[in-house]
């Protein structure tokens, strides 16, 4: 979310496949799979968008898009997405408090990862999440809601 108030946010859940790095990187440079590589590039068309994504780590929890990270090796199972569940609403929770409610949040992860984010809807309000649950088949469901949203020009 950005410091002029309520924004449209996009949550995306990480992937396996990441970027061999030996320092810290951008979460949304770190990982190479599933959705990200195409919202990467979504960022870059549209500069206004990076600083709205976070990404949901099996190993860290909820990420803002700009976050350094080290690669690691966790799979996100049902267990761990209940041991995450409360850092991620306290997350959620703070930035909401830092910057109001999202006017929308769009979530593309699968269910396993949508179980760390059940509190999400009572949070914002569940008229105000679009879950995507396949990211790979439904990108572009995803990428026309990122459409619909005015971004602020560079």
């Amino acid at each position: 979310m950005n410091s002029t108030g309520p924004s449209s946010i996009v949550i995306a859940g990480c992937s396996r496949r990441k970027t061999s790095a030996g320092e810290p990187v951008p979460a949304l440079d770190l990982y190479q799979g599933g959705c990200i590589p195409a919202l990467r590039a979504c960022a870059e068309a549209k500069p206004g968008l990076r600083s709205r994504i976070w990404i949901l780590s099996a190993e860290h929890g909820l990420l803002h898009a700009d976050t350094p990270v080290l690669p690691y090796d966790r799979r996100m199972d049902p267990a761990r997405a209940a041991w995450l569940r409360p850092a991620v609403r306290q997350c959620l929770h703070a930035e909401c408090g830092r910057n109001g409610r999202p006017l929308e949040v769009l979530v593309i992860a699968e269910p396993l990862y949508q179980l760390a984010l059940a509190d999400l809807g009572a949070l914002v309000g569940p008229d105000r999440v679009r879950w995507v649950s396949d990211p790979a088949r439904d990108w572009g469901t995803a990428e026309a809601v990122i459409d619909s949203w005015s971004l602020p020009c560079p």
